[in-house]
């Protein structure tokens, strides 16, 4: 991991074609600004934790109910 220190006004390049922008700093964090192309997804971490996580779940419980009508159906024979 690349870790960099910036001022406010001040941004980094990544590649040829995407720009982040130190917008403002205060108490309560960072604002950051991004120009990227509008191909390139930008997705907060949390956010796609928490995607993968519910998708997790789901897919448990997709297992869960599909093992569960298994044995009501073997139980029934």
């Amino acid at each position: 991991m690349l870790v960099l220190t910036r001022k406010k006004g001040q941004s980094i390049i990544i590649g040829d074609n995407i720009k982040i922008k130190i917008v403002s700093i205060n108490p309560s964090g960072v604002e950051i600004g991004i120009e990227a192309p509008r191909d390139i997804n930008i997705v907060r971490e949390e956010l796609l934790e928490k995607v993968k996580s519910l998708n997790m779940e789901a897919a448990n419980l997709k297992i869960e109910k599909d093992s569960l009508n298994k044995l009501k159906k073997i139980l029934k024979k």
